[in-house]
């Protein structure tokens, strides 16, 4: 991950494109450096063609007076000049060896490792300057683009211009494919060429973009002889860098310096500043005791923050890595700053901004609902797909959809106060969202507001969970009472059987089910009070509300009640079934949707948080045919008169077509194999579309800890809940028992899992005597079994407490 040292200061060099000149002005920033009695460093982290033009050679060559403060280094050297990735394949071949490219993992992990020596070698300012190779998108050893490679370090950033014919444009387009990344450019330098003038152009371009920009006169031309040669260049870089002090590259060290000082003022002040201005989401303030309890994310990649604190850490940086163990509330699917969602996004923006979407359309929305609607989680059942802002608002739609649907075929026998009073069938410890008729579809409870008014009858539902090794369904009071049972909980022997739904269908568990879910609805409707329009469920788990995982099968009947039926037809039946699948859609537990596994499919359904890897918000509410035409007339009033500012904005569904296009590769890959494979030979006895990222013999362990009361696990999702008398949403059980995973530990036999290999911390949410672990769907399974271990370590540890 990314560094910052108060005495080091690292600059990393970029290209416009071969032959600009980088290693002639690092030579100038090196030697500028070194004149004012700093000890400089020089990495070269991959260098092809003779060693004798080695480009650390050269900067070693012209250091000048000052040489003794000067260290530099090649981490990997190619005598082949050609491109790094082809000059790494030909050295294979030359040896007779396959497969042994070094990864942009080793040379991302060698370049941190570097820095990180640099840092505990030098007490003193110093600094360093990382050159890379040829342009901004020439490859590294793996053929990996440079400014992808080496994102995961996010070095301050110094690009060589191109002074040549075109070199305008590609100046311009380097810069924009650093930003486009996430680089800080803190300079540009380039040659001044008489004839193309190029720097006259580029210099108020960037210093409009507040980015200083030198044009440095051009190295006088070869001379055959080599003794000629080194003086006149030796001449040449006296005249860069006199010793007075005072030149256009003394300016631009001056420049660098500043930029590293003010960003560690700017972050240091981050903290004081937020608490004076920022009123957080579930945030107790009263309980922000100092700044050092506000979390600084200086940056992000992969599954890591870069974490600032203004102490430096045994390895040296102000920043440590942190992994997101929350996937940045349930919104992560591919890792911070992809790539590929970015470029997605900014090509919407450019082709687009953003357009008015009543009666119109633009491919990004199009080509979204067809593949939603047609292959994705509306397969089969769906013919429709709204787009709103987020989650809690496309619950919103979803219930206008109901509402009028239940509203049109009943209607006549309702006035209008009936209609305002209309309830739903829901589940105890539900969550639909913050906005005002998302909570009313809840009981109230921690995130209900003044104007709550709860409009429904909310059933408690068994769950399943893990307890002591064994899969567990746990049956709430109404339930045992309705069995005759003295004890809650039942062994069901495996996961696979508790997921089977359609073999469940005939357990005397399941007539219990029945019998109880019909009664209650009997009661409800003989006893009058509130008419209920629709039943909205998250199916098997419920997030927000503890992460509560239901047992399908009650799911699955309480829908099949309610219809009359064991399945849908071509029009709803009863009363329209809404599934809230924000948290679970789109694979977040191991299924893109939940319908196959229960073997119903809802009338509308909502997508979020996954919908658009995280990047941006959007939601989809799905609706079958008999649900949209409940809204067709030849009055306009009669339409769903429901929309948003930013209804299918292009740049959201830009980005959600590249993620759900990378999905569909993911899940095809061997780690998701091979994490499937595990949980179907486990005692657990998962199958296909049962299984976790997490390991079943660490999630068994972990179960039989004695302050465990239970857990679960499905797909990414790991959630813990502690023995704690006091429990529900105020406890801090959780919180107090993982506090110590924070902190940036690595075991002396571990290899840190974080991009740089640096000791890391982990950031996690609990919800009360609840903590839940969440993973992107493409974390490295080293990653998580690092994860895995600094929890059981901590639960451990605490045993002794």
């Amino acid at each position: 991950m990314s560094t910052l040292f108060k005495h080091l200061r690292v600059h990393q060099i970029f290209g416009a494109n071969t032959d600009v000149g980088k290693t002639v002005l690092t030579s100038a920033l090196v030697r500028a450096s070194a004149s004012r009695n700093n000890k400089v460093f020089y990495l070269k982290p991959v260098s092809t063609g003779p060693p004798q033009d080695a480009d650390d050679r050269h900067i070693t060559r012209y250091a000048g007076s000052h040489k003794h403060l000067l260290h530099t280094d090649c981490l990997f050297r190619y005598e082949e000049p050609v491109s790094p990735h082809l000059a790494a394949q030909l050295a294979l071949e030359r040896n007779g060896v396959k497969g042994a490219i070094p990864s942009d993992r080793t040379l991302v992990d060698s370049i941190a490792n570097y820095i990180r020596r640099c840092s505990s070698s030098s007490p003193q300012a110093a600094h360093l300057f990382v050159e890379t190779a040829g342009g901004v998108h020439s490859p590294t050893l793996s053929g990996t683009s440079q400014l992808d490679c080496y994102r995961p370090l996010l070095l301050p950033t110094i690009l060589i211009g191109d002074a040549k014919l075109g070199g305008i444009s590609s100046t311009i387009s380097s810069y924009e494919s650093l930003l486009l990344r996430g680089y800080s450019i803190d300079a540009v330098l380039l040659f001044r060429d008489v004839y193309y003038r190029n720097w006259e152009y580029l210099k108020p371009y960037f210093e409009e973009r507040g980015i200083h920009l030198a044009a440095i006169d051009y190295p006088p031309p070869r001379i055959a002889d080599l003794e000629e040669d080194l003086v006149s260049t030796e001449q040449y870089y006296q005249t860069l860098v006199p010793q007075n002090g005072r030149s256009d590259i003394y300016e631009v060290i001056d420049c660098l310096d500043a930029c590293h000082t003010r960003r560690i003022q700017e972050l240091d002040s981050l903290p004081r500043r937020t608490l004076d201005t920022v009123w957080w989401p579930f945030v107790q303030h009263g309980l922000v005791k100092s700044e050092k309890d506000v979390t600084v994310i200086d940056s992000a990649a992969s599954d890591f923050f870069s974490i600032y604190s203004s102490h430096e850490t045994t390895q040296g940086s102000l920043l440590t890595p942190q992994f997101d163990g929350s996937a940045s509330w349930w919104t992560q699917a591919l890792g911070h700053a992809h790539p590929e969602l970015t470029l997605a996004a900014a090509g919407a923006a450019g082709r687009y901004g953003h357009v008015m979407f009543p009666q119109a359309t633009h491919l990004p929305a199009l080509k979204l609902a067809e593949r939603l609607v047609h292959d994705g989680p509306g397969k089969g059942w769906a013919t429709r797909a709204f787009f709103s802002d987020d989650g809690s608002t496309a619950m919103e739609v979803a219930l206008k959809m109901a509402l009028r649907a239940y509203t049109i075929r009943y209607g006549k026998r309702l006035d209008a106060q009936a209609k305002k009073n209309l309830g739903i069938i829901g589940l105890k410890g539900s969550y639909h969202g913050d906005t005002i008729g998302s909570m009313d579809a809840c009981e109230e409870g921690v995130y209900t507001c003044e104007w709550h008014n709860a409009k429904g009858y909310w059933f408690e539902p068994p769950t399943i969970s893990i307890q002591q090794g064994k899969i567990i369904v746990s049956l709430p009071p109404a339930l045992m009472a309705t069995m005759g049972s003295t004890t809650s909980d039942i062994d069901v022997g495996s996961l696979s059987w508790a997921y089977d739904v359609p073999i469940r269908l005939d357990t005397p568990l399941a007539e219990v089910y029945r019998e109880y879910i019909a009664r209650t609805l009997q009661n409800l409707k003989v006893n009058g009070g509130l008419e209920l329009a629709a039943v909205v469920l998250e199916p098997l788990v419920m997030g927000a509300g503890g992460m509560i995982f239901v047992d399908p099968l009650f799911q699955r009947i309480l829908v099949d009640v309610v219809r009359g039926s064991s399945g849908s037809s071509n029009s709803w039946t009863g009363l329209p079934i809404i599934f809230d699948e924000v948290f679970v859609g789109l694979y977040r537990i191991g299924m893109e949707s939940t319908g196959p596994l229960l073997g119903v499919y809802p009338d509308i359904s909502v997508n979020a948080k996954i919908l658009t890897g995280g990047l941006v918000p959007m939601a989809i509410t799905l609706a079958s045919d008999s649900i949209f035409k409940a809204f067709m007339s030849n009055n306009k009033t009669d339409a769903l008169l429901h929309g948003h500012s930013y209804t299918a904005h292009p740049i959201g569904c830009a980005v959600a077509n590249k993620t759900l296009d990378i999905i569909e590769k993911l899940v095809e890959t061997q780690h998701w194999t091979d994490a499937q494979e595990k949980w179907v030979k486990t005692s657990c006895g998962g199958r296909n579309n049962v299984w976790s990222f997490w390991d079943p013999d660490f999630v068994n362990t972990l179960s039989r800890m004695p302050k465990v009361d239970e857990l679960m696990t499905l797909g990414t999702v790991l959630a813990i809940k502690f023995k704690d008398e006091q429990g529900g949403y105020g406890s801090h059980s959780a919180q107090t028992l993982l506090q110590s995973i924070k902190g940036s530990v690595l075991d002396e036999q571990s290899v840190s899992p974080a991009p740089g290999g640096a000791p890391f911390g982990i950031n996690y949410r609990t919800l009360g005597n609840v903590a839940y672990f969440m993973t992107s769907l493409n974390t490295p399974s080293a990653t998580i079994r690092s994860v895995e271990d600094r929890i059981w370590n901590a639960l451990d540890k605490s045993l002794a407490s």
